[in-house]
């Protein structure tokens, strides 16, 4: 009888109850048991055999490192990003409504990929909110993709292809005449603040910042040096614009001039640095009180409520595709530093289809009478067909 082999990796034990537990000494020089036991020798080798792989390979993670809870590793990754404060305010919100509920109370290495599953079709199923729910996967996956970078987990579980994907539905936009009747029902201390959201078009949070020092009169421009978002707290946060190319001057429109002088004189703040928009009570521009204003104001012109006043700096980049300027022209006028980004905007409507279809046709028309005009002893193919 040949002599039994001896193991080379791993030990494997009879236990008093019949079954089997596998032990190895880890890369770590620590003594590993198997987390459960086997019914056999075979299943008991097996799992040996799946270690021993991973540490040769260089996979091998402490089983023990994933021994973390989600919630504090979370809370921490969000502080360590130093982000700014809306997306800080965001991750934690998207967090504290969505996430924590079901995995805060979890290790890390207890959240599997069927969890995952079964949470996001929950929160689709409880919010319909599917933009908000592939914000939250996102944020999940980023938070877990760190924890695999660390070595606490050995791969992230989030493995929803498509999940992270927002559709957004295409954002309406105003007519010309729309903005102004917008401007016309806001007042005329609101009345710029339309025109740059629409023919700047700058960002709300962008307006907010804006000073006096920014207005240029003699070129009909504005700087955007800052913004000042307003938390959901209604903090204001001062602070950079959403990227390098955000800092920008914006040229408006020749007929904005007049509107900017009257703004100047009669409601910006009157020291060099102040604010450009104030309210009545020469208090800062608030996101909730303007927000009655313009809820009122929308349904006066008959606007759908799903316009916002964000879809404003929609409705001038459309217009400026229109009206022929390129994906440069969008970028710089709109302080994106994407294509990306951009390309919201250079979608083609209906009415830009009749423009283009009309643009053919009298190219078409024009070409057609200037062949009509050349004798010829045998009619064209188009012109048979023209005539028949």
């Amino acid at each position: 009888m040949a002599p039994k082999k001896k193991r080379r990796f791993g030990r494997i034990r009879k236990l008093p109850s019949g079954r089997y537990q596998a032990r190895y000494l880890g890369p770590d020089g620590v003594d590993r048991p198997a987390p459960q036991t086997f019914a056999s020798v075979r299943e008991a080798d097996d799992w040996l055999a799946e270690q021993q792989t991973e540490v040769r390979r260089g996979d091998w993670v402490d089983p023990d490192a994933g021994a973390v809870n989600f919630e504090d590793y979370a809370l921490r990754w969000v502080k360590e990003r130093r982000l700014s404060p809306t997306t800080d305010e965001l991750y934690r919100r998207l967090l504290r409504l969505h996430i924590l509920p079901t995995f805060g109370g979890l290790d890390l290495d207890e959240i599997a990929p069927a969890r995952v599953r079964s949470w996001r079709s929950e929160r689709l199923d409880a919010t319909g909110a599917e933009t908000t729910i592939a914000k939250a996967y996102r944020l999940l996956k980023a938070v877990l993709q760190t924890a695999t970078d660390d070595e606490l987990i050995r791969r992230n579980p989030c493995r929803i292809k498509g999940a992270g994907k927002e559709t957004a539905e295409e954002r309406p936009t105003a007519t010309v005449a729309q903005v102004d009747a917008l401007a016309d029902a806001l007042g005329p201390r609101w009345r710029l603040m339309v025109y740059i959201a629409a023919y700047g078009p700058a960002r709300p949070e962008e307006q907010a910042a804006m000073r006096r020092r920014d207005v240029d009169l003699d070129n009909v421009g504005i700087w955007v040096r800052t913004a000042e978002p307003e938390l959901t707290t209604g903090r204001r946060a001062p602070g950079d614009t959403k990227s390098d190319a955000g800092k920008r001057f914006i040229v408006l429109p020749a007929f904005m001039g007049k509107d900017l002088k009257r703004h100047l004189a009669w409601y910006a703040e009157k020291t060099p640095d102040g604010l450009l928009f104030v309210g009545e009570k020469g208090k800062p521009f608030r996101r909730s009180t303007f927000g009655r204003k313009w809820r009122r104001a929308r349904a006066k012109v008959g606007l759908p409520e799903n316009f916002r006043f964000y879809d404003l700096r929609h409705t001038g980049h459309t217009l400026s595709t229109q009206s022929g300027a390129t994906l440069k022209d969008t970028m710089v006028r709109a302080g994106q530093s994407s294509e990306r980004a951009a390309l919201i905007y250079q979608h083609s409507n209906l009415e830009r289809q009749r423009e283009v279809a009309g643009g053919i046709d009298a190219r078409v028309r024009a070409e057609r009478e200037k062949a009509a005009d050349v004798p010829d002893e045998q009619p064209s193919g188009t012109e048979r067909a023209r005539d028949a």
